[in-house]
């Protein structure tokens, strides 16, 4: 029996009962996607990505000055600034060039890839100029020399030695920069990331390293080849005794009587530094025949001469 009885809420069977199909109801917001939007709306948009893209070419700059000051700080500063004597602007093709640079240095996200370069004016490293020229070839370049507090004083010619042109590109336009400090080291040293990686020794190495920015490929034969002439050439020609020295020489004259450049047909960062090393000995009117045939077609080429000019000057 039940507890309680009700009576019925509806009379009948065809009685229907309409039941919700959702908690609330808003007015359709699309239902007039056709309006045309408003014109006061749309300058104000526009001031708005301008002052956006504004602030984002100043942030830029700003990150690129702030790295640039930091290499400086931990490369340690720099007294004497001549940037303004030796700016040097380059053109290149601008997307490959930074594509490629890409590829060996990693993205740059708007900072300026900058290589920093700390030698002794007693000792000017020459393959340096060469690479140097060779680089502004290939690359937007800003080249800049400092001189360290424990250098007393540089020749008027070493502060020039990156050459004297007129800087045309705001910062964040360069592909590349190459930094250069006139201090008392034993040996050049480089740093491309001052904050991670230990500093790379001697010149044959960092020739190695900016050769490689040109972007030639060599099999693994031709650059073991390649690295042996350098080693040559520093260990032996640029720090060996005469002896060693002398005996460099009949062993450049045997190789140079049958290819035109050090390494086969190709002219190589081997040929630098080993000409670089020749020049420094100061024995370039004595040296063997097919030797000197090998300095003067080196010298023919433009980046050898302006350097030849450099160091006449």
């Amino acid at each position: 029996m039940p507890m309680y009885s009700m009576k019925p809420i509806s009379v009948g069977r065809d009685v229907q009962v309409e039941l919700p199909t959702c908690m609330y109801k808003l007015p359709n917001v699309h239902a007039n996607s056709e309006a045309v939007p408003d014109e006061n709306a749309v300058p104000v948009l526009e001031a708005l990505e301008a002052r956006q893209e504004e602030i984002l070419k100043r942030l830029y700059e700003l990150m690129a000055a702030v790295e640039g000051i930091s290499k400086m700080v931990q490369t340690p500063d720099a007294d004497l600034d001549v940037t303004d004597i030796a700016d040097v602007d380059c053109s290149a093709s601008d997307s490959t060039a930074v594509t490629h640079l890409d590829e060996l240095l990693g993205k740059h996200y708007g900072v300026l890839r900058d290589v920093v370069i700390s030698a002794n004016p007693c000792k000017p490293p020459l393959s340096l100029f060469v690479l140097h020229r060779l680089l502004c070839r290939q690359y937007k370049v800003l080249s800049s020399i400092h001189v360290h507090s424990s250098v007393s004083s540089v020749p008027a010619h070493l502060l020039k030695c990156f050459m004297e042109q007129t800087r045309s590109y705001s910062r964040q336009e360069y592909q590349l920069g190459i930094t250069l400090i006139w201090k008392d080291v034993s040996k050049p040293q480089m740093k491309f990331s001052v904050q991670n990686m230990c500093p790379i020794e001697g010149e044959g190495n960092i020739a190695r390293f900016l050769f490689s920015l040109l972007g030639q490929r060599f099999n693994a034969l031709t650059s073991t080849l390649i690295d042996s002439w350098i080693d040559v050439a520093v260990f032996q020609l640029m720090e060996g005794s005469n002896k060693e020295k002398s005996s460099v020489l009949r062993l450049l004259n045997n190789a140079l009587g049958k290819t035109s450049w050090l390494v086969g047909n190709e002219f190589t960062v081997a040929d630098i530094v080993t000409w670089c090393a020749v020049r420094e000995m100061g024995k370039a009117s004595a040296v063997p025949d097919n030797v000197l045939k090998w300095m003067n077609a080196c010298e023919n080429l433009a980046p050898f001469s302006e350097v030849l000019q450099l160091l006449d000057a």
